[in-house]
């Protein structure tokens, strides 16, 4: 296709890559971004920690400044909706019925927040951390003093929670699963994280769920489904997200947890439309099933490939990757690569009483398929070669056993 004018729709990090990527690689077309809120766009990952702690700010998560975007020769539509898409004349629509025609287009709209049956509540002390003014209102309420209570024990939430107990609040985690970041460990390796945010002074609550959260900002109650009562000043509400895909209902695109996509992240039946980031379901090359991630280092190797293949369009690049997803809790930073759902064995080299171990999870044959790694930059490197070399689980155990506990600290075949 001849391209003259790209239009990203979301200035996520996979949105600003996608143009950063394209200028480097010699784009020298209009490339247009648009997004719902009026801030100049921003990395995310720290709204749920450095930026809730204080020790960042607005300004420096920036992924762009006014600056950066004109040295980059970027035409920015800050606080813009888009309402709708017509891929057949190629053009959105933005709110107020204007039509935004494009050559290209980069879908990069990401997720939406989940508030679960507590929308009524918002401003009242209800909050979900998306977006930079929710986590810029969360840290003035959190300032006022807790209880915090956080229901989801996922990535945010628990981060959220540890971030309240570095401000010395009383916190509370509530979540209906057994242990914390279940979507990434198994029950048995979870059990070591519940026992960090217990023994940093976190009341836990697993197994419980909410029935009804009511009262005002600093005067809430929560009524539990064991039938008993928390007050909380803040409750903030993690209980996760979906795909930011409501303004291209009717657009003809297959949309199912996402925007569907071959493995060019092209979306299906359409030539000249993107997807990257969380909001991209792409078709995984080598074993056909749609995948979706909510990643920051999958958008961002996303964007790349969408780059690289709306430069090269006859020569398209499949995506692949290797999962990684990392989290900082406390003085811990906790790194996951690859997935554990599939595996046979599981085994755990150094020590997790000390903080600083791996978990190795391996497929059948002894291949592994992934790890979780804790306070071991060393463990963290060489599970990441391997798993796109595709080695043994044996031999990563080579190379860090000079790193392993004793014995009593590895654990076998999974049950």
């Amino acid at each position: 296709m001849s391209v003259a004018k790209i239009l990203i729709v979301g200035a996520s990090v996979g949105g600003v890559r996608t143009a950063q990527a394209l200028r480097a690689d010699g784009f020298a077309g209009r490339i247009v971004l648009v997004d719902a809120e009026c801030e100049l766009p921003y990395d995310k990952p720290p709204l749920s920690k450095g930026l809730l702690l204080g020790m960042t700010d607005s300004e420096k998560i920036r992924l762009l400044t006014e600056e950066t975007a004109s040295e980059l020769d970027l035409e920015l539509r800050l606080g813009v909706e888009v309402v709708g898409l017509d891929a057949e004349a190629k053009q959105v629509t933005l709110a107020g019925g204007v039509a935004e025609t494009y050559d290209g287009l980069v879908i990069a709209t990401g997720v939406a927040a989940s508030w679960g049956p507590w929308g009524g509540l918002q401003g009242q002390g209800v909050h979900v951390v998306r977006t930079l003014a929710g986590a810029a209102e969360l840290r003035t309420e959190l300032a006022a003093g807790g209880p915090v209570v956080v229901i989801g024990s996922g990535f945010i939430g628990a981060e959220v929670a540890a971030s309240a107990r570095a401000l010395d609040l009383e916190t509370h985690l509530i979540d209906l699963v057994s242990t914390p970041m279940s979507r990434s460990f198994d029950p048995e390796v979870g059990e070591f994280f519940a026992r960090l945010h217990a023994d940093r002074g976190v009341i836990t609550h697993f197994g419980v769920g909410v029935d009804e959260v009511s009262g005002a900002r600093g005067d809430l109650t929560l009524r539990l489904t064991d039938g008993s009562a928390l007050k909380a000043a803040v409750v903030v509400v993690g209980i996760g997200a979906r795909p930011a895909t409501d303004w291209l209902d009717g657009s003809g695109l297959r949309l199912e947890d996402g925007v569907v996509c071959d493995e060019h992240l092209r979306a299906v039946g359409v030539d000249d439309v993107y997807a990257v980031g969380d909001v991209c379901r792409w078709t995984d090359a080598g074993t056909g099933e749609l995948v979706r991630a909510e990643h920051w280092t999958n958008a961002v190797d996303q964007a790349l490939c969408v780059a690289r293949n709306i430069m090269r369009p006859e020569e398209p690049t499949s995506y692949r990757a290797v999962e990684y997803v990392w989290t900082d809790q406390y003085d811990w930073k906790i790194q996951i690569v690859g997935r554990h759902e599939t595996a046979v064995v599981r085994q755990i080299l150094g020590d997790p009483n000390s903080g600083r171990f791996v978990v190795l999870y391996g497929g059948e044959g002894g291949v592994l398929t992934g790890a979780a790694v804790a306070n071991w930059p060393k463990a963290l490197v060489t599970t990441r070669k391997a798993m796109a070399a595709g080695r043994l689980l044996a031999e990563v155990v080579d190379k860090l056993d000079g790193g392993a506990a004793p014995e009593a600290a590895r654990v076998g075949v999974r049950a």
